[in-house]
Formats: structure tokens, C-alpha cells, sequence
């Protein structure tokens, strides 16, 4: 076994499986880190090679509570050894809050609907009275789409909040988001892998919408920010596909540590476009791939690889005086 390995940080092994796949086609040697419970040694030196972080925003919905905030440790403790980390700290930062994403997307002139950050219920309406239409719940720390619903007025979101259905974040942060209609039933999803751009998939939302596109993601989420009701989505990627907000998002992309990740947009009735999500733990749909005959898992196998070579090759030339 080489002595620069490939380590991929993650707390969920079905995800990982088409990633195990990937590797094992091109023979590069990897080694998986699970985060549920542990420990981490302050004191120890980490292993040589390449560190991908897959930690999840919902990793508290597979009863891995504190697993995110274990590899925030842990990656700090990898960075203060100067290990090579692709989607490093401040990219988990952003995975595990929206607040966090959307300040970051708005450095780079990167539209997001407006969205207010409440604590409290009294506090989760009084935002919700500041928005002039219809609007959206979310949690801050989402994935799975948790939290979201639509309303259409304070009064309904009054009466949700005193029923058991409502649930806050698990950082207790609850945001109240415009609504956002789209002249045609559908959002995009654009892949970037080594901070290059991959492709961008169209998900039909007319029959529903899931925000992992995974084979093993169940969502039961009622509502996303097209306003449809959840059902099986339809996912097709965009041959050809070209827009200026491309290079936006890999400047956002090398800003903030993040090698790998989807981004999501939706545009309204006036053409104006709005960034909602970023995953920086991506997964892939098999039968859009397999129809358009591109694999994101095999792009980061590949790209993974090619670093592990480069840093095992780096390592091996001596220092010049």
C-alpha cells in the first residue's frame, strides 16, 4: 500500500458505495474515516495523503448528532499539519449553515432570495411578516430539506408552529425565505468536481422534487423553493450547457476551500435567477448518467488520484538548499 492514501471523511456508507466503485476501477488505494462517535488525539500527526471531507448537514438525521462538529475538529487538526484537504473547514461551515452559504455567495455578486434567520417562534413570525408574498420555512442546518414549507400568509404559519409537525433546526436557527415561482416546473443543478465544471442537470419538479438525487435518498418533504409537492423527480443533464454564472461559482467555489460540491438555482417569471443550495457532499443520479454516459462519482475518483500522484510524487523530491 502506498504511503499517500486517499482518505474520505464521511458518516454514510451508501453514499460512499459508488465511490468505493469508482476507486476500485482505477486501483487508487483509499481508506474511509466514518464520523459517528470517536476520539481525536491533538497530539498524534495525521497519515500522509489527501484528505476529501463528505461530512453531511444532516448527518444528525442518522443519529450522527455530533458528527459534524468531530471532523470541524478533526479538519482543523488536519489543516494545522498542512495536509492536503479537498472541501476543507470553512467549506463544512457552509455546508452546515445557510446563512453562512448565502453571505459567502453574496461576495461574489451571486443572487439569493431573501431570507431572514429567526430564533423563537414569536421571532419566526415576525420575520415572516416582513416578507410581502408567500414564503418558505427552511432549516439553517438543512439537507434532506428539512424544515421547508410553503405558506402563503403569517396566519397559517402561526397555526404550524403550535403543532407537532413543526420542528427547528437542530442549531435552532429557522429561516423564513421568499418564495420563489418559476414560469416552468423545474430547478438546475450544476456539478463542479476539482473546481471544474462537470455538467448541470435539469430536475423536473411538475411531479415533485427531491433535493438528493441519490438512488438512496427517501425524502418525504412536502414543499421546495418551486413550490411543488414531493414525488419521484426526473433528472436530465444539460448537454452543452454554458452560462456566465459558471465562472461566478468557481470563484465562490476556490474562495471557500470547496473542490467538490452541486449548486442549485431556480429562475422566476422575470428571468432573474436565485442560488438556493450548496453541496458540498454531492451525490449523483445513476440513470441521468448513465443516459448522458458522464459519472460524477468516477470524475472525483479520478481528480482524487491525480492529487494523491502529485502530493506522493512532491514528497518524494528532495529539498533544495
Amino acid at each position: 500500500m502506498p504511503k499517500t492514501n486517499i482518505h474520505v471523511i464521511h458518516e454514510n456508507s451508501a453514499w460512499v458505495e459508488p465511490l468505493r466503485a469508482a476507486f476500485a476501477e482505477i486501483g487508487a488505494p483509499f481508506e474511509e474515516w466514518f464520523i459517528s462517535d470517536g476520539l481525536l488525539d491533538l497530539s498524534a500527526v495525521p497519515p500522509d495523503g489527501i484528505y476529501y471531507n463528505r461530512m453531511s448537514a444532516a448527518s444528525h438525521t442518522r443519529d450522527h448528532r455530533y458528527a459534524a462538529e468531530l471532523t470541524g475538529g478533526i479538519l482543523a487538526w488536519l489543516e494545522a499539519h498542512d495536509r492536503k484537504i479537498v472541501n476543507n473547514g470553512r467549506a463544512l461551515q457552509l455546508e452546515i449553515s445557510k446563512v453562512a452559504q448565502y453571505t459567502a455567495l453574496s461576495d461574489f455578486g451571486i443572487r439569493t432570495p431573501r431570507t431572514i434567520a429567526a430564533i423563537g417562534r414569536e421571532q419566526i413570525l415576525s420575520a415572516a411578516r416582513r416578507m410581502s408574498g408567500s414564503f418558505i420555512t427552511k432549516h439553517n442546518r438543512a439537507g434532506k430539506g428539512l424544515g421547508v414549507r410553503l405558506f402563503h400568509d403569517v396566519d397559517a404559519l402561526r397555526a404550524h408552529l403550535e403543532t407537532p409537525e413543526f420542528e427547528p433546526s437542530v442549531d435552532g436557527i429557522t429561516l423564513i425565505q421568499e418564495y420563489i415561482r418559476a414560469p416552468e416546473p423545474f430547478i438546475t443543478r450544476v456539478e463542479f468536481v476539482g473546481n471544474k465544471f462537470l455538467y448541470a442537470v435539469r430536475v423536473d419538479t411538475s411531479q415533485g422534487f427531491e433535493l438528493c438525487p441519490a438512488d438512496v435518498c427517501q425524502v418525504g418533504d412536502a414543499f421546495c423553493p418551486a413550490g411543488a409537492p414531493a414525488a419521484a423527480p426526473q433528472f436530465r443533464i444539460l448537454k452543452g450547457f454554458s452560462h456566465p454564472l459558471i465562472e461566478r461559482y468557481q470563484r465562490f467555489l476556490a474562495a471557500n476551500g470547496i473542490g467538490i460540491a452541486g449548486i442549485e438555482f431556480i429562475v422566476d417569471r422575470e428571468g432573474e435567477i436565485y442560488t438556493y443550495d450548496v453541496n458540498t457532499n454531492t451525490n449523483y443520479n445513476p440513470a441521468a448518467e448513465a443516459e448522458a454516459g458522464i459519472y460524477g462519482m468516477r470524475a472525483i475518483a479520478g481528480y482524487l488520484e491525480r492529487e494523491r500522484r502529485r502530493l506522493e510524487q512532491s514528497e518524494r523530491i528532495p529539498a533544495t538548499t
